[in-house]
């Protein structure tokens, strides 16, 4: 499964799960345009240089800046054959009626609008160049409310609601647009916050890097609108 002179959109790539994300497809031979929010964190994830990582910094919450950063990728490159929209956040803690405003737009911001600006600025040239691949992230845990996580619940299961519309809008174009749902993901941050929890249980992020990959190769080419649960032994 090799993605030589293919073109892949990795956000959040400065994050822990955008790290795995964009290595994997480095190594199948693709050029990976690595977005975040700031070039100090994309220089310290990705030091030096290679031409195969494009560094890219953009607030993906500025939809004009989106739009004229991935118009320039397109100019630069030929075109974005996929776009893994991985940038996202999680809070919790309050109950609903406790939630403060601020973090029910912390959770829309980070997990719906930034993935609503990457798709917007991709999907147009990828219908002109007919045809495309389109991750996104939902979570296992929004497949229903759970409590003291309402706002992180909700917010991606209208990532994955979306994702489910898009597929059924664009699928005849031969734009492929799924999306995957982690439980727990093997990082230093959770392994911080639950010291008593066992991470052999939860998902590596090379491991949900692998199912990504396979939904942008053209071995996915009939897979529409799939929510695929990628939870390791959890």
């Amino acid at each position: 499964m090799t993605f030589d002179n293919r073109t892949i959109v990795v956000t959040g790539a400065a994050g822990n799960l955008g790290q795995a994300v964009a290595a994997t497809f480095h190594s199948a031979g693709a050029r990976v345009i690595l977005v975040d929010a700031q070039q100090g964190y994309l220089d310290e994830r990705f030091p030096g240089e290679d031409g195969r990582y494009v560094k890219l910094a953009v607030d993906l919450l500025d939809a004009e800046a989106v739009n004229a950063a991935f118009a320039q990728v397109r100019s630069d490159h030929g075109g974005i054959n996929a776009l893994c929209a991985i940038a996202g956040g999680f809070h919790m803690g309050e109950t609903v009626h406790e939630t403060a405003d601020d973090n029910w737009d912390l959770m829309h911001d980070l997990n719906v609008r930034t993935m609503l600006h990457a798709c917007r600025a991709v999907i147009p040239g990828m219908i002109n160049a007919a045809g495309g691949k389109i991750v996104t992230v939902g979570a296992n845990a929004a497949l229903k409310g759970v409590p003291g996580m309402g706002a992180y619940c909700a917010s991606k299961s209208m990532v994955m609601r979306l994702t489910e519309s898009m597929s059924g809008e664009l699928r005849d174009k031969a734009i492929n647009v799924n999306c995957v749902m982690p439980s727990i993901i093997d990082t230093p941050v959770n392994r911080a916050d639950m010291p008593d929890a066992d991470p052999s249980m939860w998902v590596a992020p090379s491991d949900l890097a692998a199912v990504i990959k396979f939904l942008c190769s053209s071995e996915a080419t009939a897979v529409h609108g799939a929510l695929i649960p990628v939870v390791g032994l959890s």
